[in-house]
């Protein structure tokens, strides 16, 4: 399944000293703490560090809003998702899990809108490797999921 292409817009902002208006602060071993907002009204609160050309990237933790309400929460590296995160959509779709270069990536947990959950393996934004899937009734399907396929799952009974 294919569930990330509404989160990722706006995400990729490069953040650039030209703004006025923001905070940079040093914390030593080249890590600022920053309070940027960039043109597109997005705004990062964290940690960054200095590229050898001078531009400033997300790396450590830090809290990226997008102006439509996309909200990451996590860790950054080279200026991408990476690490331990939780993405929040307006639409009430959250991941909390691991990222790589901006996709969901290892393991995790993606709530869809409608409250169904999927907790397991990640491939690249997809749902890959073994997992549960919760679904709107609260009945619990576990198994291995490829892409677009489930074939075998197998319903969980409570008896």
């Amino acid at each position: 399944l294919t569930i990330v292409s509404l989160f990722f817009k706006g995400l990729d902002s490069k953040i650039s000293l030209k703004k006025q208006n923001n905070i940079f602060s040093s914390t030593g071993h080249d890590v600022f703490k920053v309070s940027f907002v960039f043109p597109n009204k997005d705004k990062y609160d964290g940690e960054c560090t200095r590229t050898p050309d001078g531009v400033l990237e997300r790396n450590g933790n830090g809290v990226h809003a997008t102006s439509d309400g996309i909200t990451y929460t996590g860790n950054w590296k080279n200026d991408k998702m990476n690490g331990f995160g939780r993405l929040e959509h307006p639409s009430g779709a959250v991941y909390e899990g691991e990222f790589k270069d901006n996709m969901f990536h290892g393991t995790g947990m993606y709530t869809f809108p409608n409250g169904a959950k999927y907790t397991g393996n990640f491939n690249e934004n997809k749902l890959e490797g073994e997992g549960e899937f919760i679904d709107t009734q609260g009945l619990e399907w576990s198994g291995t999921f490829h892409y677009t396929a489930a074939p075998g799952l197998k319903l969980k009974l409570d008896m």
